[in-house]
């Protein structure tokens, strides 16, 4: 069997899942990556460590998202609300991930809410908010 061209996500496959289904028929594409505009603009509006403040283009946000699997793997992906506005143009996603932060083996439960444009069936704008006490008790060994 050939091997995925996005087997190197597999560590975030469960976030990558729910944002599609979230999304339904609005975009076209099946992976995450292929629901993206190449010239995406991936905004996250708090600070994580490793993670730039805005990815632009496709290009980056799966080298981003690369390494993202090199720290933590999220097995799942729950609790979606989602929220169509603009005639699917805009979309708001609430949602929570579960996983493990890999080098401490702690584990990491974190919610958040994203702001999803879309433009000719592809997602343009992303806009994240996640609780950064969630983040920050699972990254920090102390903060247990």
């Amino acid at each position: 069997m050939p091997r995925s061209k996005y087997a190197a996500y597999e560590a975030v496959k469960p976030y990558f899942e729910l944002v599609r289904g979230a999304l339904g028929d609005l975009v076209d594409g099946e992976h995450f990556f292929d629901i993206v505009s190449d010239d995406v603009v991936y905004e996250v509006l708090y600070d994580f460590p490793g993670w730039p403040r805005i990815v632009q283009g496709r290009a980056d946000l799966m080298a981003q998202f690369a390494g993202y699997g090199n720290a933590i793997k999220i097995q799942a992906a729950d609790k979606l609300i989602t929220h169509k506005t603009d005639d699917g143009q805009v979309v708001v996603i609430e949602y929570e991930v579960h996983g493990t932060i890999l080098a401490t083996s702690a584990k990491y439960h974190n919610r958040f809410a994203s702001i999803i444009r879309i433009e000719r069936r592809k997602i343009v704008h992303w806009r994240d908010y996640m609780d950064s006490l969630a983040a920050w008790n699972a990254l920090t060994p102390s903060a247990r």
